[in-house]
C-alpha cells in the first residue's frame, strides 16, 4: 500500500463508526429534549450551571470555564449574556488581580441547577445508563477516557 492509498474501514470498523455516528446524536437529542421540557434549559445552560454548581463558591474564571468546556471565549460570552439576562449567573471582576473576570451562580442559578439536576440525571439514566449492562458501561467509559486522553482534553480546569 502506498501512502496515497486510503486505509478503508473493515466491515467491523465500519459497523463501529456507523454505530457511533447514529448513537450519539440520537441519545443526545432525547436527553436535550427532556432537559428543555423538564427545566426550560438548553444543553449549554445546563453545562455552564452544572460546572459552576460543582465549584467552590459556585464561581470560576471565565477563561478557565471556556477551556474546560472546549468553547471559544466568544461562544461562552454570548451564552453567559443570555444567562445573565435570565438572572441565573453574573460576571464579576477578580478581586485579587483586577484583570480577569469570573462567572458566578446567582441564588436563582443555584435553585435552577438544584431543581434541574435530578430530572436531568433521570433522563440520562432512562436514555443511556439503564439501557446498557454494567460491562457495556465500563467499556463506554474506557472508550471515552481513551479518546479524551488522546485529544488532550482535561476533565477539570
Amino acid at each position: 500500500m502506498t501512502p496515497s492509498e486510503p486505509r478503508w474501514l473493515t466491515e467491523s470498523e465500519q459497523d463501529a463508526w456507523y454505530a457511533w455516528r447514529r448513537m450519539f446524536p440520537l441519545v443526545n437529542a432525547e436527553i436535550a429534549r427532556d432537559l428543555s421540557q423538564d427545566s426550560a434549559l438548553s444543553e449549554a445552560d445546563y453545562d455552564v450551571l452544572s460546572v459552576l454548581g460543582s465549584t467552590e463558591g459556585h464561581r470560576m474564571r471565565i477563561s478557565a470555564l471556556a477551556v474546560l468546556m472546549q468553547w471559544s471565549r466568544s461562544r461562552l460570552s454570548h451564552q453567559l449574556t443570555r444567562m445573565e439576562q435570565r438572572g441565573i449567573v453574573r460576571r464579576e471582576e477578580v478581586a485579587c488581580d483586577g484583570r480577569g473576570a469570573e462567572v458566578v451562580l446567582t441564588e436563582a442559578g443555584v435553585a435552577t441547577i438544584t431543581t434541574a439536576a435530578p430530572l436531568h440525571v433521570e433522563s440520562v439514566r432512562r436514555h443511556l445508563i439503564d439501557v446498557l449492562t454494567p460491562a457495556q458501561l465500563r467499556t463506554l467509559a474506557e472508550i471515552g477516557e481513551t479518546l479524551r486522553a488522546r485529544l488532550g482534553i482535561t476533565r477539570k480546569a
